[in-house]
């Protein structure tokens, strides 16, 4: 059985969806504080908080649990530098608990959901794995101080992992069961649909002067599902005794603020109205991975276009769930 924490958020409900879809049984864990119940379709489900030792000793107990996945995670860059004790506190902390009460049971396989917010300023593009990891966000701290946990944990306990380093999740399920919710929304495509869909008056495209074809940021969009994809291939190269390793997530292929807006357009046939506004502390000119080891080592290929990306979020947003 795998435990899924965070299961019930964005990229953690699509990775559930897609466990259950290749035949694992699956235990989510979530504590509801921005996931959604009725994300998660199937398997059992626990909402619980890590930061609560005792609900994690008996979730254990309970479950034959064999490889975590670990999503559970707040990931606001702009909340995190103005409330870092928050994110240190979730994301370091209550990491601990869930990586002891690993250790208590003996399970010594973990997935991690890292990101790119990693690297900082990058050196070069695309951002190969090695690259020097600055980050500039008690987030991406928050995200590299636990990847050095994991490989002290791993040095002197064995326990091996897969930390993935997503760069930008878009998209939702093609089948229309599951997609993105969030509150506040800060993700590029859902504020473009939402502008489309007359809930938002328009799209702020913040900086138009940095040194790209159109002045607009460019950045490495990867449809959620290809992200759960890779996650089940990652628990699969960990089962088979593969070694504890860092891989980015990315299609290797950078989009626009404005390729992205105009997309939207021609695939809503609305106008969406845009305004260019003063760029935001701390956004690099553009994040593109490398993306070569991960198909290497998991065999994994991303799918989907950045049409297909936004095709299956505007389905999404035209009648969301939740």
């Amino acid at each position: 059985m795998i435990l899924v924490t965070g299961g019930a958020g964005y990229i953690g409900s699509h990775t559930v969806l897609s466990l259950l879809e290749a035949d694992h049984q699956v235990v989510t864990l979530d504590n509801l504080s921005y996931g959604h119940r009725q994300a998660v379709l199937d398997g059992h489900f626990v909402e619980a908080d890590l930061q609560n030792k005792e609900a994690l000793a008996r979730l254990f107990e309970s479950f034959p649990i064999e490889a975590v996945i670990h999503f559970a995670a707040f990931c606001y860059v702009g909340e995190s530098v103005t409330s870092p004790r928050k994110y240190f506190n979730n994301n370091l902390v209550n990491g601990l608990n869930l990586l002891d009460a690993m250790l208590q049971a003996g399970v010594d396989k973990i997935i991690f959901s890292s990101s790119c917010a990693v690297y900082g300023e990058p050196l070069e593009i695309p951002i190969p794995e090695p690259h020097p990891k600055n980050p500039i966000n008690p987030y991406g701290m928050s995200k590299h101080f636990f990847e050095n946990i994991l490989s002290s944990y791993n040095s002197a306990y064995g326990l091996r992992y897969v930390s993935l380093r997503y760069f930008n999740a878009a998209g939702a399920d093609p089948a229309g069961r599951i997609g993105e919710s969030h509150d506040p929304e800060t993700h590029l495509i859902p504020l473009v649909l939402q502008t489309a869909l007359g809930l938002r008056a328009e799209v702020k495209i913040y900086g138009s002067n940095y040194p790209t074809p159109d002045g607009t940021c460019i950045r490495d969009y990867v449809h959620v599902c290809d992200l759960a994809e890779a996650h089940v291939l990652a628990l699969k190269y960990l089962l088979s005794g593969g070694k504890s390793i860092f891989l980015n997530l990315g299609t290797g292929k950078g989009h626009s603020v404005r390729e992205v807006v105009e997309s939207c357009r021609q695939i809503c046939q609305k106008p969406i109205p845009a305004r260019d506004v003063e760029p935001r502390p701390g956004d690099p000119p553009e994040l593109v991975s490398s993306g070569g080891l991960a198909q290497q080592v998991l065999v994994w290929r991303p799918q989907y276009s950045l049409k297909e990306i936004i095709s299956s979020a505007w389905n999404w947003h035209q009648n969301p769930k939740f």
